[in-house]
């Protein structure tokens, strides 16, 4: 049995909690998330990482790394001049997800794949709220 679900959003407050220790020591560990949960890398960061490491992989080898910055659907719908936009997007998409996952009490994988499976009613309503979500930005990106 499992003592930790499985997740990815710790590793944000972790990497920030390690951050801040390097370069405000003081202020973050008088924080108090920080002084119940101290930011040391554990297995969350191993499986970010290698999440990384492993889609690059996967893609490099599978003649799918295109080695472009922007989506093609991207280029079609804003022009090849929006690198900007899809960094404003990326930027602003990034920090709603991790407000969302702090907020929910966990990332999509951790309520998806651990929370789902144990039936944990919480989990099985964000995950049809990530589907909603998803859908409704499918929809504003690709048919609009």
């Amino acid at each position: 049995v499992a003592k930790n679900p499985m997740g990815a959003s710790s590793f944000d407050a972790t990497s920030a909690g390690a951050i801040g220790r390097f370069s405000a020591p003081r202020r973050t560990n008088s924080l108090a998330y920080y002084k119940g949960n101290p930011p040391q890398f554990g297995w969350e960061t191993v499986l970010v990482l290698g999440t990384i490491a492993g889609a690059a992989i996967a893609a490099t080898t599978g003649g799918e790394f295109t080695g472009r910055w922007l989506p093609q659907f991207w280029v079609a719908r804003f022009g090849e001049q929006s690198l900007g936009l899809h960094a404003a997007f990326g930027l602003a998409g990034g920090i709603l997800m991790a407000f969302g996952a702090r907020f929910a009490g966990g990332c999509t994988s951790g309520h998806g794949i651990s929370g789902t499976l144990q039936l944990n009613v919480g989990s099985w309503i964000s995950v049809i709220c990530f589907f909603i979500g998803g859908i409704a930005v499918a929809y504003l990106l690709y048919l609009l």
